[in-house]
C-alpha cells in the first residue's frame, strides 16, 4: 500500500471520528434540561479559552423568554448554630406533638425557624441542591429499573415541604396509572417507598409522624436507650404525644436520671426532616425552570417561545481566530514550537465552532419538536383538558419532525412546558393508544380517567359489573372490549363490583 494510500485512509478515519464525536456533543447537549444547559457551557468555557461570550448580544435579539427571578440569593440561610437548630428542632416537634391530628394546618417549619406561608414569600435561591434534587442524587445511587426510577421520582415529587408522604398509596398507584400511563401495584409501589425511606435525612419518606420519629430511631446503633426510644414511639405515642412523660417514666419502671436521658435523645428527633435539606418541596416547585413557554391565545392560536435563561450568545475568540490566520500565512517559517502553538489554538478554535455549532442544533431540534408536539396535542392547549390529550408515541413526533425516535426521547427527557394551564414535563403529553374494532385511535390515559370517574361516582350499593362499565365507557365514546375493562381496572387497582360494595 502506497504512502498516499495509508495517510487518505488515516484522514477518511480522523474525519469519521471527529464526526462521530460531534454527533455526540449535539446529542448530550439536545438532553440537557436548561439549568444543566447553563452550567455545561460554563464548564466548557473554563475549558476552552477560544470559546467566550459574544459582548454584542442584547437580550432581545431573539424572541425568547428570559426567565425573571425576584428573589435575592441569602448568603445567612444555613448559617445557624448547632445550639440554635437543637432548639429549633425540639420546639418543632413539641409544636408537632402538640398539633396532632391538625395534619392539614401549616405547622412552623424546624429549618430557619418560619412558617411555611412565610417562606414561600420569600423564596431563596442559592447555589445549594434543591429539596428534590438532593433526593434525586441519592436516587442515582441506586441500582433500580427504569419503572422504579420513575415511581420513585413521582414519590419524591408527592412529599410535603416537611418530607412526609401524606398520599394513600392507593391514590398513588391510580395517578401513576391515569396520568403517566405507570402500572404499579401497592405492593411494587411500597417496595421503592422503602428505598426512599433509606435515604437522608432520616425520616424522608415517612407517612405519619410516629413512622417519621421511627425511622430516625432505626438508624441509631443497638443500645438499651434505642430500644426505649422506639417502645415509647411505638407503645407509649398517645402518651407521647401529650407529653404525659411521668406517665412514660412509670410504665417503663426508669428512675430520673434515665427518664431524663430518654426524654433528651426523644426531643431530638426531627419532625420535619425534608426541612433540614434546605429547600422545601414547595419551593423547589417554584425553581422548576421550564425550557417552553406555551402561549394560548383567546382566538385558539398557540405560540412558544424557548427558555434562553441565562444561556449566553457565544463567539469564537476574536484573538485566536487572528493568531491562527497569522500563524497560517506564515507556516513555511514557523519553527516547531510555534507550530505546536498553531496546533493548539486550531484545536481550541475548533472546540469551541463544534460546541457552538451543538448550541444550535439543540435550539432546532427542540424547536420543530415542540413544534409538532403542539400540533398534535393542539386541543390540549387551547382547553388545558386532560381528555383532549390525544394518542401520541415518539414515533409520531418523529415523524412529523423528520429525527429520530431516540432523539424526541432525549429531547422530551428532563424538560417542561409552561402553559396557561400549569407547567407539565414534556413526557406528560405522550401517551399509548387503544385501537377499536373499527380502528379508531383512543388514548388509553383518557380511557382510564374516564373509567375512574364512572367507578367513582356509581352507586355503591349497586356497583357496576364490567359489562355495565364497558357499556357506559361506549356511551361516553370509549368503545372497548370488556376483558381490556377488567385489564383496565386492574391496573387502576379497582376491585371487583362485589368487592366495592
Amino acid at each position: 500500500m502506497s504512502q498516499s494510500q495509508i495517510q487518505e485512509q488515516l484522514q477518511q478515519l480522523k474525519q469519521g471520528q471527529t464526526f462521530s464525536q460531534q454527533q455526540l456533543l449535539q446529542a448530550s447537549l439536545v438532553e440537557l434540561p436548561i439549568t444543566q444547559l447553563v452550567d455545561r457551557i460554563a464548564t466548557e468555557m473554563n475549558d476552552n479559552p477560544a470559546l467566550e461570550t459574544d459582548a454584542s448580544y442584547e437580550v432581545g435579539d431573539e424572541p425568547e423568554y428570559q426567565e425573571y427571578s425576584e428573589s435575592q440569593d441569602d448568603g445567612d440561610a444555613d448559617d445557624f448554630e448547632s445550639r440554635s437548630e437543637r432548639e429549633e428542632r425540639q420546639s418543632a416537634l413539641d409544636d408537632a406533638l402538640s398539633n396532632m391530628g391538625r395534619d392539614d394546618d401549616e405547622l412552623p417549619v424546624y429549618h430557619g425557624g418560619s412558617s411555611v406561608s412565610e417562606e414561600r414569600e420569600e423564596m431563596v435561591y442559592g447555589e445549594s441542591l434543591s429539596f428534590y434534587d438532593q433526593l434525586k442524587e441519592q436516587m442515582g445511587e441506586l441500582d433500580m429499573t427504569d419503572t422504579q426510577r420513575d415511581v420513585m421520582e413521582y414519590l419524591i415529587g408527592s412529599l410535603e415541604d416537611d418530607g412526609l408522604l401524606r398520599k394513600s398509596l392507593g391514590a398513588i398507584c391510580d395517578e401513576l396509572a391515569v396520568y403517566h400511563n405507570i402500572d404499579v401495584t401497592e405492593s411494587e409501589l411500597e417496595q421503592v417507598l422503602a428505598l426512599l425511606q433509606t435515604f437522608d435525612p432520616a425520616g424522608i419518606g415517612a407517612r405519619s409522624l410516629q413512622e417519621c420519629l421511627l425511622l430516625q430511631i432505626d438508624r441509631r446503633d443497638p443500645s438499651r436507650l434505642k430500644d426505649l426510644m422506639t417502645k415509647v414511639v411505638n407503645s407509649y405515642f398517645d402518651e407521647f404525644t401529650k407529653k404525659h412523660w411521668d406517665k412514660i417514666q412509670t410504665s417503663l419502671s426508669l428512675n430520673d436520671a434515665q427518664a431524663e436521658a430518654l426524654f433528651s435523645e426523644l426531643r431530638k428527633l426531627n419532625p420535619r426532616p425534608g426541612a433540614s435539606l434546605g429547600e422545601t418541596v414547595g419551593r423547589n416547585m417554584q425553581q422548576i425552570t421550564p425550557d417552553f413557554i406555551v402561549d394560548t391565545l383567546d382566538d385558539g392560536t398557540v405560540t412558544f417561545t424557548l427558555n434562553n435563561g441565562e444561556v449566553p450568545e457565544l463567539k469564537v475568540s476574536q484573538s485566536f481566530v487572528d493568531s491562527m490566520k497569522e500563524y497560517q500565512q506564515n507556516k513555511d517559517h514557523l519553527n516547531r514550537q510555534t507550530k505546536e502553538a498553531l496546533l493548539y489554538i486550531k484545536k481550541k478554535v475548533d472546540a469551541a465552532q463544534g460546541f457552538i455549532e451543538a448550541i444550535k442544533v439543540r435550539r432546532h431540534t427542540l424547536t420543530i419538536t415542540m413544534r409538532a408536539i403542539i400540533q398534535l396535542q393542539h386541543q390540549f392547549f387551547v382547553d388545558g383538558d386532560e381528555a383532549s390529550l390525544r394518542p401520541m408515541i415518539l414515533r409520531d413526533v418523529a415523524e412529523k419532525t423528520g429525527l429520530d425516535p431516540s432523539t424526541i426521547s432525549r429531547v422530551s427527557n428532563s424538560k417542561y412546558a409552561q402553559t396557561r394551564w400549569g407547567t407539565f414535563p414534556l413526557r406528560h403529553f405522550f401517551s399509548d393508544a387503544y385501537v377499536t374494532e373499527s380502528g379508531e385511535e383512543l388514548s388509553t390515559r383518557q380511557i382510564k380517567a374516564t373509567l375512574r370517574d364512572i367507578i367513582d361516582s356509581e352507586d355503591k350499593q349497586r356497583p357496576l359489573s364490567d359489562d355495565a362499565l364497558k357499556e357506559e365507557l361506549a356511551r361516553r365514546g370509549f368503545p372497548i372490549a370488556r376483558r381490556t375493562v377488567a385489564k383496565y381496572r386492574e391496573q387502576l387497582g379497582i376491585p371487583i363490583a362485589r368487592l366495592r360494595r
